[in-house]
């Protein structure tokens, strides 16, 4: 069995403690030296080997892997943050697949809610934005399904994470300026939770500059919206205290939750 490991957004105190408990029976740890706080190492038993797969390929992290787990050995596959969203797990696993290895999945804490916690936002806000967009922009890297341009999510006002894209800071914000405004809240985070970590708050008009000026070139996110304004929006039907309480409503039997 190959334990595929969200590792989160670098502390070695936001893992899993399923995670925490992989590592420590691990016989075979794979991990990303580049986004990794070495901290998170040490629940990794002495006797287990290190690989660093950043100079590795797809297909040589495969190899180590089938390797690892035909001779019996204990393998986890460490990514940065969560697996779910830009860890290259459906390129792994469809080779792990057809060696005919078993795999399992366990999830982290994905950067874009560190980031959130450390600007101490909700990134949905009643009456603001309800929805957030997690995304990337094409720069050097595999192109944008069509229908997933920039400009289309922008058109719906929600919260947009922005991954892989601070090289593109400047370009970005001046194609988000015509729906957002340039007085909208922007802000970057590098490096949530690690030693080294920054924010930069702004707009989408100055943001560009203060990235330009901390000289980031990765392991930064990109929030951009209305509802990173502290002082925006307005209050949750769920605890209006205009809200009827006297009565509950109880969902038919089977549907598995209860009414609105």
């Amino acid at each position: 069995m190959i334990h595929f490991v969200g590792a989160g957004p670098g502390a070695a105190d936001l893992l899993t403690v399923r995670a925490t408990r992989l590592l420590a029976a691990a016989d075979v740890v794979l991990y990303p030296g580049t986004y990794l706080d070495p901290g998170v190492l040490a629940h990794v038993s002495p006797e287990a080997e290190l690989v660093d797969t950043q100079h590795l390929d797809l297909d040589q992290i495969t190899a180590r892997l089938v390797a690892a787990d035909r001779a019996g050995r204990e393998v986890v596959r460490l990514a940065s943050g969560d697996l779910s969203v830009y860890s290259a797990l459906a390129e792994q696993t469809r080779r792990l697949d057809a060696a005919g290895v078993a795999w399992d999945v366990t999830p982290g804490v994905p950067a874009y809610a560190a980031a959130a916690a450390l600007l101490g936002r909700e990134l949905t806000v009643p009456l603001v934005a309800q929805s957030v967009v997690l995304t990337r922009t094409r720069a050097r890297s595999s192109a944008m399904p069509a229908g997933e341009s920039l400009a289309a999510f922008a058109a719906t006002g929600a919260t947009l994470v922005l991954h892989l894209a601070i090289t593109r800071t400047r370009a970005l914000m001046a194609e988000l300026e015509a729906e957002y405004g340039a007085d909208c809240p922007a802000a970057v985070v590098h490096r949530a939770s690690q030693p080294d970590e920054l924010v930069l708050r702004g707009t989408v008009a100055t943001i560009a500059d203060a990235v330009e000026a901390a000289g980031l070139r990765q392991a930064a996110v990109i929030l951009v919206g209305r509802a990173l304004d502290p002082c925006a929006g307005g209050e949750s039907y769920l605890y209006d205290t205009r809200r009827d309480r006297s009565t509950k409503r109880v969902a038919p039997t089977g549907s598995g939750d209860a009414a609105p």
